[in-house]
């Protein structure tokens, strides 16, 4: 069993070095190994460090916080299709993101953090409204009962956007591309506004992995084995919900990444979150970080959003895991 955990950390790291020197090599214009420590080639040493690097870099934070999200949703709900995207909380945190752009507000002292702060704020109101009125339509809280419900809340929080757009006129039509889900033109301060939010929420989300597993076997036999349920569920919540507040402040909304990751990772390695939590965390940041190089490679020299690309992938993941969930209660 350690064997298995120890390779899943090397493979997952591996794969991360590999896709993130490929994502900062590879594009209209070649860059080689030596320009992380040779100057020599000013043009590109600039391209790597100012325009790739933080780029890369802002993929993988953006894909490790989705990731890491989804699998403690899953866990937590016992549910393996809960995910930011399917849930209504990507949706949740875009409408706290443009609200901020539309009312132009900047809060004292934090400035720029205002733009993730109401973002993540959006985020959680909209993973306890969904919750609550899944509840209330079944308190169970079966599989399709909270993805229907995140539908729900996802079409009318579109609308919401929408009309936002279309009260503004021409200012806010670009958020239309960025609401596809981008880290294109997105630089060193968009890492540096992404960074301690995804530290703090990766954090304590780790803190808590075992009472994750506790509650993968429900609130009744957790609180046998010692754990605080109530303190528990709210630290994970907000947790997952600030991680995805600032993944979508930064980059847009993008689907699905997860959904695939952790439930990719759990039928490798199993639902320990001790170790789900981890590598989930590793291989989101990269599939992240290939899916940014083939939007910007596969039509070049245009791009295409890089939420189109987690779609195609991840929508006929989503088929799967619902047909074998459905299968898995009739027979």
């Amino acid at each position: 069993m350690i064997k298995k955990y120890t390779a899943a950390y090397i493979v997952s790291f591996a794969v991360l070095l590999i896709s993130i020197w490929c994502g900062v090599s590879i594009g209209s214009v070649s860059i080689p190994l030596t320009t992380l420590w040779d100057d020599s080639d000013a043009a590109a040493y600039s391209i790597l460090w100012n325009i790739r690097m933080p780029r890369v870099l802002l993929a993988a934070l953006v894909g490790a916080s989705l990731a890491i999200a989804g699998a403690a949703f899953q866990g937590l709900l016992k549910n393996p299709l809960a995910d930011p995207y399917t849930l209504g909380i990507s949706s949740g945190a875009s409408v706290g993101a443009v609200f901020t752009i539309f009312f132009s507000v900047s809060l004292p002292f934090i400035g720029a953090f205002s733009l993730p702060l109401f973002s993540m704020i959006g985020a959680i109101i909209t993973l306890i409204a969904v919750l609550s009125f899944a509840k209330i339509v079944d308190r169970s809280l079966k599989m399709e009962t909270l993805i229907l419900t995140g539908v729900i809340f996802s079409s009318f929080l579109s609308a919401c956007i929408s009309l936002m757009i279309a009260l503004t006129g021409e200012e806010l039509r670009s958020i239309i591309g960025w609401l596809l889900g981008s880290v294109s033109m997105r630089g060193w301060s968009h890492v540096r506004l992404i960074l301690p939010f995804v530290i703090a929420g990766g954090l304590i989300l780790w803190l808590y992995r075992r009472e994750l597993n506790a509650l993968v076997y429900g609130e009744e036999r957790a609180k046998y084995l010692g754990v605080d349920v109530r303190r528990s569920k709210m630290f994970i919540l907000v947790a997952g919900s600030v991680l995805t507040g600032a993944a979508v402040a930064v980059s847009g909304t993008i689907g699905f990444v997860g959904l695939v990751v952790p439930h990719m990772v759990r039928m490798v390695i199993g639902p320990d979150h001790r170790h789900l939590l981890v590598i989930s965390f590793l291989n989101g940041a990269s599939l992240l970080v290939i899916c940014d190089l083939v939007s910007r490679t596969i039509i070049a020299p245009t791009e295409l959003p890089i939420g189109v690309i987690t779609a195609f992938i991840g929508a006929p993941v989503f088929a799967y895991i619902f047909l074998k969930q459905r299968k898995g209660r009739m027979s």
